[in-house]
């Protein structure tokens, strides 16, 4: 076992995923500092592979990770592993997005994977600071990308399948029907956060003034006023239930105004959920599901890898948050102790061992 700390970042199985954990930029940075990282080949990472080895970095053939990387290497990717019948044990410490344990479809059987092999999940939504706030989140790229797709498709304007773009093209959507007649209303809930951020400046970008809901308009759900407006963009993530915001009677309320609803959190298999009118996500090839048919129509967005169809500009302002962190992951200090503490309590929750 070397005592030189190993980062392995891995392909990323999912098509439509062209994201990266680490730029070639920061990757720089960690080279610089006497990190060793691999980075895999990969046919659809936005960044290219010569970028990575011109910080220093090795490479490795796509979905090696399993076979070549090291017992002591961090798997470092962002979206889930393959998984499955014959889906291998987990032996290394992987850093992403597991989605785990909020008893999410799947989780169960992820978590054991992990006992059985004697790894570890340091899942990137539980990498916190002392008061509890995530340290790197692609939540504003995922508010801004969520409220322009319910936008684009409001005005007719939306095409699929959805392709990855920039912000400038993206902005000039959105700009176009900006002085458009019959100007739509739309509520942003949770719109204080990260998330929630993003989602008010796109639809200020496309000529709408969002009405913004957070914490204090959420103790008490008013109904009337939520279903009084066009567009609804949930960007609330809870780690605990909570009264839902919008429920399958209220789709057919009769005052019902609100004709499409853009859930940027996809919690959709979880008890967390706040939107359970709906039970699977959309695609990039769908992006769009309808509720309600008829005279008083409700369409759904729910797609749950937004920030990867701007994936530079999202990549790059999540490396830069994490980065700080990985450089001192050797360290074990307290963002990566937390994120440990909370495998652990979601593993002997299960009633597993724990062995690594």
């Amino acid at each position: 076992m070397s005592d030189t700390l190993h980062l392995w970042m891995r392909h990323e199985a999912r098509p439509t995923e062209r994201r990266a954990p680490l730029t070639p930029q920061d990757a720089a940075r960690l080279v610089a500092a006497g990190i060793r990282i691999t980075v895999e080949e990969s046919d659809q990472r936005a960044f290219p592979l010569s970028g990575y080895t011109a910080a220093g970095c090795a490479t490795a053939p796509t979905a090696s990770w399993h076979e070549q990387a090291p017992d002591d290497a961090y798997v470092l990717g962002l979206k889930e592993l393959p998984a499955g019948p014959g889906a291998p044990a987990l032996r290394h410490r992987h850093i992403y997005f597991g989605h785990a344990y909020k008893g999410q479809a799947g989780a169960r059987e992820l978590l054991a994977r992990f006992t059985e092999g004697g790894g570890a999940l340091l899942d990137m939504e539980y990498l916190t600071d002392e008061a509890g706030r995530r340290v790197a989140a692609f939540g504003y790229w995922a508010g801004y990308v969520g409220a322009a797709l319910a936008v684009l498709h409001h005005r007719g304007a939306l095409t699929a399948p959805l392709r990855p773009t920039d912000r400038p093209t993206l902005d000039a959507l959105l700009a176009a029907g900006a002085a458009a007649p019959g100007t739509a209303t739309a509520l942003v809930i949770g719109a204080l956060g990260r998330c929630g951020r993003g989602a008010c400046d796109a639809l200020v970008q496309a000529g709408l003034e969002p009405t913004r809901w957070d914490l204090a308009e959420t103790r008490t759900i008013d109904r009337p006023a939520l279903l009084g407006h066009d567009l609804l963009v949930n960007t609330v993530l809870t780690t605990a239930p909570v009264p839902p915001f919008l429920t399958k009677a209220d789709l057919d309320d009769p005052g019902r105004r609100l004709s499409l609803v853009s859930d940027v959190t996809c919690d959709v298999t979880s008890d967390c959920n706040v939107l359970p009118v709906y039970d699977e996500t959309t695609t990039w090839t769908e992006p769009v599901r309808t509720l309600r048919e008829g005279e008083r129509p409700l369409d759904l967005i729910a797609i749950d890898n937004l920030p990867s169809l701007l994936p530079v500009e999202a990549a790059t302002a999540f490396s830069a948050e994490l980065t700080p962190h990985l450089l001192r992951l050797a360290e074990w200090d307290g963002v990566w102790a937390r994120a440990l503490h909370t495998f652990e309590a979601a593993v002997q929750a299960q009633g597993a061992p724990l062995d690594h």
